[in-house]
């Protein structure tokens, strides 16, 4: 296949979009900024729009250039994943994967899909992202990667889920603290105690509130930050309850660190946790093997958590 089979001005256009100017978009193609320029130009009175706002110190996207790149990044997607087949049709296991997960995920599940890959597929590659449950949506959405893996996914038309898990709402607390023998716990208990939360960018956050706004309420003793090493350094310290999912704090539970104490409130849903990708393009065969690689992953972070915290 050649270098690509995008438009050379769709090319040019996505580069000045990612540097801001046709000089920073000349140094990284390897070409004249003239010609830069002039493949910019030609598109805007193809197109009859313009596609940015000259700046004094650069450019900038209008909404229709902002539409044009969306497109030109979704069609480099599906050129790799065109790639990849054609790679996988010739016994290649060969090609290229953008995910998107969880922060928390960076410590646990994530180191483990990447040894994984590097030993039994090396000649696949990623790129991963971490973002929120609902910037990780986005991003599929918008062509802007492959597989997902989200929290609480939203039953939504454009999402196809390949695989999901429950997590049972709960809490975390240090080996010593009040809480941590028990078998479960009321959030009337939890909240007894100092509470360390997480931001509403989260939607366990926001679920929370949805369904236990008392929690919230004046006067009661809490932290909040968009921070999850902050909450979980908390609840080490000793003192505070982090009402947070088992794979959140999974290599604290691992190593003892922490415990995980289920909510047993009646309504108490469980959260979960799932892989996805978008339903209007079918993954690609190295894309199915991402996720899959990706699910086995998780699942065995959640045994491995789950058989620790086992007598």
């Amino acid at each position: 296949m050649p270098a690509s089979l995008l438009p050379l001005a769709l090319r040019y256009v996505d580069q000045v979009a990612r540097s801001g100017s046709v000089q920073g978009a000349a140094k990284e193609l390897h070409v004249a900024a003239s010609a830069v320029n002039r493949q910019v130009l030609k598109l805007e009175e193809e197109l009859g729009v313009a596609l940015f706002e000259r700046l004094p110190r650069g450019m900038r996207l209008t909404p229709p250039g902002d539409a044009l790149v969306t497109l030109a990044r979704r069609w480099r997607q599906d050129e790799r994943r065109l790639a990849a087949e054609i790679r996988q049709l010739q016994g290649i296991q060969q090609g290229h994967v953008s995910l998107v997960a969880m922060d928390s995920h960076s410590t646990s599940v994530l180191p483990r899909l990447v040894a994984h890959l590097s030993a039994a597929h090396p000649r696949i590659s990623l790129s991963i992202e971490t973002a929120s449950s609902d910037e990780a949506v986005a991003a599929l959405l918008a062509g802007k990667a492959d597989v997902a893996a989200v929290f609480n996914l939203p039953p939504r038309r454009e999402l196809l889920s390949l695989w999901s898990a429950a997590l049972p709402l709960g809490c975390v607390v240090a080996p010593g603290h009040a809480l941590a023998e028990a078998a479960s716990v009321s959030l009337q208990e939890v909240a007894a105690h100092p509470i360390a939360l997480q931001s509403r960018a989260l939607l366990i956050r926001r679920y929370l509130e949805a369904h236990y706004s008392w929690l919230f309420n004046e006067g009661r003793t809490r932290v909040e930050t968009n921070s999850l090493q902050l909450v979980k350094a908390l609840a080490r310290a000793g003192r505070h309850v982090a009402l947070t999912s088992e794979l959140d704090a999974a290599p604290e539970l691992i190593e003892g660190s922490l415990r995980f104490v289920p909510v047993r409130d009646k309504g108490a849903e469980p959260q979960t946790v799932g892989v996805a990708v978008a339903a209007g393009k079918p993954p690609g065969s190295i894309v199915k093997l991402v996720a899959q690689a990706l699910a086995e992953c998780i699942q065995a972070c959640l045994d491995e958590v789950r058989g620790a915290a086992r007598p």
